[in-house]
């Protein structure tokens, strides 16, 4: 009987244990909506930013013709103003969720909305689309479940939007231009490189 009784009480302390252990692993794990958005970015980023490297230097003015494709393309982003064009709204809905004016020029706001002119060649805008994902990450990071569903300006209109609404719009915006950065990518006979096979 004693013998039992201890196994027994040497079974419910080692479960007390592993449960007291688990619980602090699951509170260090548990996500957030912080992390859950920064998570979705980090995997948009991880996109976007190989392809847009993946076109070449030559290129990054591509945009499609009605002469070289079926289809209406006139007035479509040139490769390099779709990858601007992520990037300046990354900073404008950032500024927005962090309530402060965009750390660098975004383009004329009455304009095509294509990113700043300045910005010429591959190196000058991946380098622009790379911190704006970083100033992205900043906003959301700033995300608390208090402020999320108060507003802010929109970056957009003179309409207040709820923050989160505009942490969605960050994500969406760009899976959206992503999806015409591959289509480019691939008239040019690029596979993009979230695309490709594992390396082995």
């Amino acid at each position: 009987m004693k013998t039992l009784l201890s196994v027994l009480l040497l079974i419910f302390s080692s479960s007390t244990v592993v449960t007291a252990q688990s619980n602090k692993e699951a509170k260090k794990t548990a996500s957030t909506f912080n992390s859950i958005l920064d998570h979705q970015l980090s995997n948009l980023e991880n996109d976007v930013v190989p392809a847009a490297d993946a076109m070449g230097e030559d290129k990054f003015d591509f945009a499609p013709s009605s002469g070289d494709f079926k289809g209406e393309f006139k007035g479509v982003r040139t490769f390099a103003q779709q990858v601007k064009h992520i990037a300046a709204t990354n900073y404008q809905i950032g500024a927005a969720l962090l309530g402060e004016k965009p750390p660098v020029e975004v383009g004329d706001p009455n304009g095509p909305d294509n990113g700043p002119d300045s910005l010429k060649t591959k190196s000058e805008i991946v380098d622009y689309l790379k911190n704006s994902f970083a100033y992205s990450h900043k906003a959301l990071a700033a995300l608390t479940p208090k402020n999320m569903v108060g507003t802010v300006q929109s970056p957009f209109g003179p309409n207040q939007v709820p923050r989160l609404s505009l942490a969605i719009i960050m994500l969406s915006h760009t899976n959206d231009h992503y999806g015409q950065m591959v289509e480019y990518l691939r008239m040019n006979g690029i596979i993009p490189p979230a695309s490709r096979p594992p390396q082995k």
